[in-house]
């Protein structure tokens, strides 16, 4: 997303004809907002001034059917954005690693690659470490994963021509279920089948068992709830935060339009809008890295919560 080629999709043209007693035509701020939030089929950028457009309708794939299930893996935008936030961790940690091992052996590495050795030993220790406790450097490489590709998608929603694929619920649905398998699948193997079972059904001990089928009936619900809310929560926070964020941006930037008629007046409305908007683009990035943080960091409460749970 760029200020100015949002400014330019939402209205200039209308503004410029009603200034020049042309007909006059109120700027679409509900399809500027709808067509920069929600996912869609096309891919807008410039290069040089010059717009260009990509159908992503042209690589539509057919769909697969799975029984009742349909999957669908034609590309649209978000997904897009997606695989580039991937590719981008690829790109960036693959040659680190491999540097680390190589170049770095035995040394401290220097650069990039020393301040990311720092933020992944401050996640190891206080995140990971602290949160789940004995065995925990085996989910360090995950919950470092979840925190860097959330960051990447986030950050994607700044940048010119940008989409943020965590303001889709069905991307951060995605990564929530995969930490609801990754915790419950933790929890069995740490626990057992016994103990496992005893995290969905759960009786107090020492009631009579007329009290204890009671607590059954009232809390074996509650318990089994209790799992799908924790990443039901994450999916939310992290999708109502990002989509938010970007919401407001737009929101603001449609004041100039609907106050232009309102003579020399409508560039202090102007300045004040743009203001608030670069006050609010800096906020984002603060919100992308905050939001990653506690995605992973919940991750691992989870993750912690269930292997203590007897």
């Amino acid at each position: 997303m760029t200020l100015f080629g949002t400014l330019r999709m939402i209205g200039v043209g209308s503004v410029v004809a009603q200034e020049s007693g042309g007909a006059e035509s109120a700027p679409d701020l509900q399809g500027m907002l709808m067509h920069h939030l929600l996912d869609g089929t096309e891919l807008e950028f410039q290069i040089l001034g010059r717009g260009f457009t990509i159908d992503l309708a042209r690589f539509a794939m057919p769909p697969i059917h799975l029984g009742p299930l349909t999957i669908d893996l034609s590309p649209t935008k978000h997904i897009v954005f997606v695989v580039l936030a991937a590719l981008l961790c690829l790109a960036v940690f693959v040659p680190m690693g491999r540097a680390v091992r190589g170049r770095y052996q035995g040394r401290a590495p220097s650069g990039l690659a020393n301040a990311m050795e720092a933020m992944i030993l401050y996640f190891r220790d206080e995140v990971v470490r602290r949160n789940i406790g004995h065995g925990a450097d085996a989910y360090t490489g995950y919950i470092l994963t979840l925190f860097f590709f959330i960051l990447a998608m986030n950050l994607f929603g700044i940048i010119p021509f940008g989409s943020t694929p965590t303001g889709n619920f069905m991307v951060t649905g995605a990564l929530a279920l995969v930490t609801l398998l990754v915790v419950e699948i933790t929890g069995l193997r740490t626990l057992g089948f016994k103990g496992y079972m005893k995290t969905i059904f759960y009786a107090p001990p020492g009631l009579h068992p007329v009290g204890q089928a009671i607590m059954l009936v009232i809390l074996t619900p509650v318990e089994f709830l209790g799992k799908l809310t924790k990443p039901f929560a994450l999916m939310i926070r992290l999708f109502a935060n990002m989509l938010a964020g970007h919401t407001l941006v737009l929101s603001l930037l449609g004041m100039i339009f609907m106050f232009a008629a309102i003579g020399p007046a409508k560039w202090g409305v102007a300045g004040a809008s743009l203001a608030m908007v670069w006050g609010i683009m800096i906020l984002e990035v603060f919100v992308a890295f905050l939001q990653a943080y506690i995605f992973a960091m919940l991750t691992a409460v989870f993750i912690g919560l269930i292997r203590h749970a007897h």
